[in-house]
């Protein structure tokens, strides 16, 4: 086959649910080639689609559900989608990337993404098998869990569940909570800034995909394979990574944070950087405890061989019978020392009602510690919080509070909003006790006042949560064929600025592969050659990073269009703020923001006030959204 066919990928399902037409839309190559899929694809929908003034709940809004060139293939863990749309807590863009199996399953069906607007009268799910795909009534889907709806719809469908993916929402997002999730194959979210919600507001319950016996079309399957064993192996191979993620997943990451080496384990809603719990306790948070005493059986991913994603059973004591996905760092760290919880099955049991739900784990344990820290210093009483005792690591009353959020019940009505507008609906101190950005979302699982990159990143993102993050996984070769050295300095704010800038689009390229970022690690050696093995391409890695960039550029410009502007590329006064002890006491960043932020601006060709330059969008092929921004000639 020529290089310049289209047979390799570029195929979207189109799903109009107002009106429940289905169709194909075929890219032509250039458009392929310049977002590949994902999140850079996703970008690219909801800039063209989503004019100013289209709120997150309406109709106009688009939701995109993505693969990419990767997707479905020999590459370890491409089975992962990417989620693209306008969100409620920022009301800005989103993209969030959640594993599994779907990606695969929709490119094995000849698609390499959904983009779906419109909303339905009543409550449907998306049905895709044998290449076709079909507008089902979900009526009776209504309130399922996340975990039961892959067993409801496969009775229905009459197969087996491991035939299909089913990535769909539970009660919080068909009660529109602003950070809801996207839930998939027991335990895979794609959950940042409210997805959930916004396929609870077009009345879609699930997107399920059945296996085909097709294979996903590749222009050099032998070339693909051959770089798919160079990634593992440079996983394997290297000591500290086969520890790592490919050992234990992210099993380790409470343990090894509350050493006291490092001040990233976020404790009781940053009130202080001390985890406080005993060596015996703090055993069971650890990977190889974990491991030993609750593992039930594998439930890898698509082509995954890491040692990650399992299911966790208890076996005895008071939760006996508890049967759940393996729970991440970041859910543990949410449900643990951020509430102030020291019993690993307490923050075991609250993940479960989380994904069950359908919330995002982060957001809710963020809301979760505003709670307490109010109740705890007399913002919050008792009566004001149907009569629950919020105090620090009250498990109990937790799960009874996210219930009631999930249902929009009582105080949960207010809690429903995020963190953000929950604390501004509180009032008094409640805000200055809030940890979020300016815009609206909150950070993910760690106390980021000792990770400047991360909390630089998350606040100045277009995405809903962090644009940058994979530069701690990319190998170290990889970053030199960027010309990036190691960060000298974690506290400098040139220097953090300039690390952050440089490393931008990386990631997002490699959201726009339809790959696990953990088996790939933002390998910008290897991943352009993957894409061109499948494609049949020529790209390098500045291609790739261009990619990267241009849809980095998009969501910027697309934020603008939308009313979010620099002002609020900030963090909250909470989550700036200086920590008291730890590693990083005494040291904030707030002093150097403006600075900060100016280098940055700069380094990425946008003028002072954050936005992109003619001159910019133009060298990414997208001067057209200089025109739409007024911007000068």
């Amino acid at each position: 086959m020529s290089p310049a066919q289209t047979t390799f990928g570029g195929k979207y399902l189109r799903v109009d649910l107002t009106t429940g037409r289905i169709w194909t839309e075929q890219l032509d190559d250039e458009i392929h080639r310049k977002y590949l899929g994902g999140s850079a694809y996703g970008a690219k929908v909801l800039y063209d689609e989503v004019p100013a003034g289209v709120e997150w709940h309406q109709p106009e809004n688009r939701l995109v559900m993505a693969s990419g060139p990767l997707g479905g293939t020999r590459i370890n863990g491409s089975g992962t989608i990417s989620v693209v749309t306008k969100g409620p807590l920022t009301n800005g863009a989103v993209t969030s990337e959640a594993n599994g199996f779907l990606g695969a399953f929709i490119r094995s069906n000849g698609y390499d993404g959904i983009v779906i607007q419109g909303a339905a009268e009543r409550l449907q799910y998306l049905y895709i098998h044998d290449g076709r795909a079909e507008l089902r009534d979900a009526s009776h889907l209504a309130g399922v869990d996340t975990w039961n709806l892959i067993d409801c719809v496969a009775e229905e469908l009459g197969v087996k569940p491991s035939r299909i993916s089913v990535f769909g929402i539970g009660p919080a997002g068909e009660n529109l909570v602003r950070f809801a999730a996207i839930i998939g194959d027991r335990g895979h979210a794609a959950g940042h800034n409210g997805t959930g919600a916004v396929m609870g507001a077009k009345r879609l319950k699930a997107v399920v995909a059945q296996r085909s016996t097709e294979s996903v079309p590749i222009y050099d399957p032998e070339g693909l394979a051959d770089i798919a064993k160079i990634l593992f192996d440079r996983i394997i191979n290297d000591p500290v990574e086969r520890e790592g993620a490919y050992r234990w997943g992210t099993l380790r990451g409470v343990a090894r944070n509350a050493s006291g080496k490092t001040g990233l384990l976020p404790v009781k809603n940053y009130t202080t950087s001390i985890y406080n719990i005993s060596a015996e306790e703090l055993e069971k948070w650890d990977g190889p405890y974990l491991q030993e005493h609750y593992m039930h059986q594998r439930h890898n991913c698509w082509a995954c061989r890491f040692n990650h994603c399992a299911l966790f059973a208890i076996k005895d004591g008071p939760n006996q019978g508890f049967v759940d996905e393996e729970p991440e760092y970041e859910q543990l760290a949410a449900f643990g020392p951020q509430i102030g919880n020291t019993d690993v099955e307490g923050a075991m049991l609250l993940a479960s009602d989380s994904n069950r739900l359908g919330l995002e784990s982060n957001e809710l344990g963020w809301v979760l510690g505003l709670v307490m820290e109010c109740y705890d210093k007399g913002v919050l009483s008792r009566e004001q919080l149907d009569g629950l005792d919020m105090r620090w690591g009250n498990v109990e009353a937790a799960r009874t509070l996210v219930r009631k959020i999930a249902y929009r019940q009582g105080i949960g009505a207010t809690l429903a909003e995020g963190v953000m507008r929950a604390a501004r609906m509180i009032g008094g101190e409640a805000e200055n006790f809030a940890v979020h950005t300016m815009k609206g979302n909150t950070p993910r699982g760690h106390d980021h006042r000792y990770r400047w990159t991360e909390l630089f990143d998350t606040s100045t993102s277009n995405t809903g949560t962090i644009e940058t993050g994979g530069m701690y996984l990319m190998p170290p070769d990889a970053r030199q064929a960027l010309g990036i050295e190691t960060l000298p300095n974690m506290f400098s704010g040139a220097d953090v600025s300039t690390f952050v800038a440089q490393f931008k689009g990386a990631m997002v390229f490699e959201d726009s592969l339809g790959v696990c970022r953990f088996n790939t690690r933002t390998d910008m050696i290897y991943l352009p050659r993957a894409v061109n093995a499948a494609t049949g391409w020529t790209m390098d890695a500045q291609e790739a990073l261009r990619v990267g960039l241009r849809a980095v550029n998009l969501l910027r410009a697309f934020n603008i269009r939308h009313g979010i502007g620099p002002e609020l590329d900030l963090p909250s006064k909470r989550y700036g703020s200086t920590p008291l002890d730890g590693p990083a006491a005494g040291v904030g960043i707030r002093p150097l923001w403006d600075t900060m932020l100016a280098n940055y601006y700069r380094l990425l060709g946008w003028d002072e006030k954050g936005v992109p330059t003619r001159a910019t969008l133009e060298a990414l092929g997208i001067g057209r959204v200089a025109d739409d921004l007024g911007l000068a000639e």
